[in-house]
């Protein structure tokens, strides 16, 4: 009961948010769009306001979209080259030319990022799948990406197909189970269920 209490009061944008498994292979987004999906990332905070990220984006049909579903696994190439925008997401991983962290916090200042883009999306009447079924030292050698920078994940932006009997596994509700709140703090006197 005090789970659903919270969750009425979530905001519409996070309430409404799930990862689809197809995307609407006709819909395009037009170039402004999916740039504020990476205007929305370079608002997210970060440790020193160090914005360890990149992106390397791709709108389908572009050549950067095609390069970049040349390395997609067999599961994710079922899928993912149907989304209007692909998007490698790159952290800062160290200091050009050493073996020192440019951030400690540059995965977790990454993953802010692409919330950021996720919610973004979410506003724009669009859907987000993020996946790590690529191969990422391919997709680093295809775009050149230098040592100290990590491919770490793909996001997959678009609208999602109507649904219909056949999508049925695909409807938010099959697919938005999340653990109970009371799962997830952790007390002095009983740490998360496992």
């Amino acid at each position: 009961m005090q789970d659903d209490l919270i969750v009425s009061g979530l905001h519409p944008l996070l309430a409404a948010r799930w990862s689809p498994t197809t995307f609407d292979p006709v819909f395009e987004l037009d170039a402004t769009r999916a740039a504020s999906l990476v205007e929305a990332a370079r608002w997210a905070p970060s440790a020193g306001n160090s914005q360890p990220w990149a992106f390397i984006m791709g709108r389908r049909g572009d050549d950067t979209h095609q390069r970049l579903v040349r390395h997609l696994a067999a599961s994710s190439s079922r899928w993912a080259p149907s989304a209007s925008v692909l998007v490698a997401n790159l952290a800062h991983r160290f200091v050009a030319g050493t073996d020192w962290e440019y951030s400690e916090f540059s995965h977790y200042d990454l993953g802010q990022a692409v919330a950021h883009m996720t919610i973004q999306a979410q506003a724009l009447g669009l859907f987000a799948r993020q996946f790590r079924a690529f191969d990422r030292d391919a997709v680093a050698a295809e775009f050149g990406v230098p040592d100290h920078w990590e491919v770490t994940t793909m996001s997959a932006f678009g609208r999602a197909p109507a649904t219909t009997d056949s999508d049925a596994d695909q409807a938010p509700e099959s697919v938005r189970e999340r653990r109970a709140v009371s799962e997830l703090l952790w007390t002095s006197a009983r740490p998360p269920a496992s």
